[in-house]
């Protein structure tokens, strides 16, 4: 048998053989699958824990009654309260010398408003409104100065022609109070809040908790201390609408430009020299953002104080709706949209008068001009205040308006009968709507009261662990549990099964929506204008056409909670996809990934927490819809706090108010994505 040889150079010889030598490479690992790396993650083990408890709870138990002997009676001592407040209206000092005052400020304000309205006569009114619009978009030729008259001028001669003049009028002279109010007060707390970490520290938990509050629940303690009637309408409204205004303010006083302030300091400004001279300039892009949120906000509240007494296009369409008239009420929720489009419109050109002013530069001729028209602005007004009822009616004549309730009336009955139910083979939205209540909210609301309370909390306190903190968690426990102490479990249990059915519904359509948008310029181009009408509507006007559709149902309340919340998720959506890490999608294109696997693997993993601040934003939303609904049939806690507010009784609306404040809560805290926590 031959050696095998070696040569001195190292190599082998011809014909050797060759050894076999031991591999030492690792060997290729394959990596976990995706079942195995949930498996491993203990947020999903104690998620999967406390739904297997909530089933097994559910199937076993039967009953998800809040024990009894754990309940406070709270309707006893709101009895006493009011009562006491009765009694000592017109004798306690703190009514005398501080409501008081604050309660005839308010309705003497509103009351020289219409009054001055009244003396103006329709043609001041007008004329006035449309110089006013004109003037906000820049008092000149420009399409966008053209455009706002024009709209002011088109929108007070609809009301008119509505005969809708007058509730027209009564709800401008209530607004005209409110926003005034809630931009100073807003503007005040901006500043603050912009200028000092201790107080935007202290302001901050109290707008999140404001923020989430139905838009009901700012009436309810009004209603103790002021009574039915304007006064608390108008409080009611300026504390609703100024935190907005204050957040912009701040906002915008936080994100001034460094460079700017530290060129100001160089100067030897003071620190009030540069927040006249460099902050305030520079923030009036938020501000007037600000002002035009809060406008918007007025607008929905002061139409929902019609509940308490106030006057206006709201209160025509809460006794139409009362009445079961559809056309008054669609009639008064044509005006109320014209008057929020007015408004969006007119503080937009402005915001963008102010804008293209920082940008370009004003000259001093359109500077004067714009001084001169705000003066005649002025003049006019006192002119038709002293001589316009002379020069016309008050009110818009008569023999100039159309009655469109009755052909209205007509057309809501043909659609109904004929959409409604008499679709062949697919029934109509009637059946629909039927058909929802009885296959998914009622299963909905029987599985929620059969849950025990003790599994449903385990479950809320597992989810908001894993969406936010164990803060977060142990505050929505927190406020599930006092619903039942308050013995109002089951009446919540029914809202919370309506408030996740349209929650589940909005999620879906507007995640979809929001995706088409963002990925396809066409649809987002279609989607823009409807979107910015929906937004514009203030709350009551979508139960309207619901009610034309569906009737009065709890599947009616959902319907319209979807449309109004749809806008927010849309948006909100399409703006976190659109703005993902470019760098990343470069990546992904160049690896060759597909439009879905860009979506799929890419987008919507980065912008996972703009989907949960769209979701969030859809169960605020839903929330204070679903609640609105209890006057088209939503029952539950809605229905007690409308019936409450509408008869003033403080211990039916009070509790079931603060049940729904602490759904709102609840259901913020287990849905609001933690903002500093890292995640993998």
């Amino acid at each position: 048998m031959s050696t095998p040889t070696i040569s001195e150079k190292g190599e082998r010889a011809p014909g050797a053989s060759t050894p076999q030598q031991p591999d030492n490479r690792p060997e290729k690992q394959v990596p976990p699958s995706r079942l195995a790396v949930l498996a491993r993650d203990p947020r999903v083990l104690a998620l999967v824990f406390a739904v297997l408890v909530v089933l097994v709870s559910a199937a076993v138990g039967g009953s998800g009654v809040w024990p009894s002997g754990w309940t406070v009676d709270i309707k006893t001592p709101l009895n006493d309260l009011d009562n006491w407040l009765v009694d000592n209206r017109e004798k306690s000092p703190i009514f005398l010398y501080f409501l008081l005052h604050i309660s005839n400020a308010a309705e003497s304000s509103v009351d020289g408003i219409v009054s001055l309205f009244d003396a103006m006569g329709w043609v001041g009114v007008t004329l006035v409104g449309t110089l006013v619009g004109w003037a906000a978009g820049g008092s000149d030729i420009s399409r966008r100065a053209l455009r706002t008259g024009g709209t002011t001028l088109g929108v007070f001669i609809a009301c008119g022609v509505l005969n809708m003049w007058a509730a027209t009028m009564e709800t401008l002279a209530l607004m005209t109070v409110a926003v005034f109010a809630s931009a100073v007060l807003g503007l005040l707390l901006g500043l603050g809040a912009g200028l000092s970490d201790r107080f935007e520290r202290m302001l901050r938990p109290v707008f999140d908790t404001m923020q989430v509050m139905p838009a009901f629940a700012y009436l309810l303690p009004l209603l103790l201390m002021f009574g039915v009637g304007v006064p608390s309408a108008l409080i009611a409204t300026v504390i609703y609408a100024a935190p907005p205004m204050a957040r912009l303010t701040s906002l915008g006083l936080r994100s001034a430009d460094p460079a700017a302030l530290e060129a100001s300091a160089s100067l030897g400004a003071s620190s009030w020299q540069r927040l006249w001279t460099a902050r305030l300039p520079l923030a009036r892009k938020q501000m007037m953002l600000g002002l035009n949120q809060a406008i918007m906000m007025c607008l929905s509240m002061v139409v929902l104080a019609s509940l308490i007494g106030s006057e206006g296009l709201g209160d025509e369409i809460y006794q139409a709706l009362g009445s079961l008239d559809v056309g008054t009420a669609l009639t008064a929720g044509v005006a109320v949209v014209l008057i929020a489009v007015l408004l969006d419109r007119t503080t937009a050109a402005a915001g963008e008068r102010l804008d293209a002013t920082v940008t370009v530069g004003a000259t001093r001729l359109m500077t004067r001009v714009r001084r001169a028209v705000w003066g005649l602005v002025v003049v006019l007004i006192g002119l038709f205040a002293a001589i316009g009822s002379a020069i016309a009616e008050r009110e818009w004549p008569d023999a100039w308006t159309v009655d469109l309730t009755r052909p209205l009336q007509d057309a809501v009955d043909w659609l109904t009968a004929t959409i409604g139910h008499g679709v062949p083979l697919v029934g109509g939205t009637e059946v629909w709507a039927k058909g929802f209540t009885v296959y998914v909210l009622n299963p909905l609301r029987s599985g929620l009261e059969t849950t025990p309370w003790w599994a449903l909390a385990l479950l809320v306190g597992v989810i908001g662990w894993i969406v936010g903190t164990w803060r977060a968690a142990l505050t929505a426990v927190i406020c599930l549990c006092l619903i039942g102490v308050m013995g109002l479990w089951e009446l919540s249990m029914d809202t919370f099964s309506q408030v996740i059915a349209g929650l589940v519904v909005t999620v879906a359509i507007g995640i979809v929506l929001g995706i088409l948008a963002a990925r396809i310029e066409r649809v987002e181009r279609m989607l823009r204008p409807v979107l910015d009408t929906m937004q514009t509507m203030p709350q009551f006007v979508y139960l309207i056409p619901v009610i034309a559709l569906v009737g009065l149902s709890r599947s009616a309340g959902i319907i319209a909670a979807v449309i109004y919340a749809c806008p927010a998720v849309i948006r909100i959506t399409a703006q976190g996809l659109r703005y993902v890490d470019p760098a990343a999608m470069e990546a992904a294109r160049s690896l060759g990934a597909t439009s879905k696997q860009q979506l799929f693997g890419v987008q919507l993993p980065l912008a996972r927490k703009s989907l949960l601040v769209g979701v969030n934003q859809g169960v605020v939303l839903v929330l204070s819809m679903v609640v609105i609904a209890g006057l088209i049939g939503g029952g539950a806690l809605g229905y007690d706090v409308v019936r409450g507010l509408s008869k003033g009784d403080l211990s039916l609306g009070l509790p079931a108010g603060i049940a729904i404040v602490c759904l709102g809560i609840m259901l913020d805290r287990i849905s609001q994505p933690a903002g500093g926590r890292p995640r993998e």
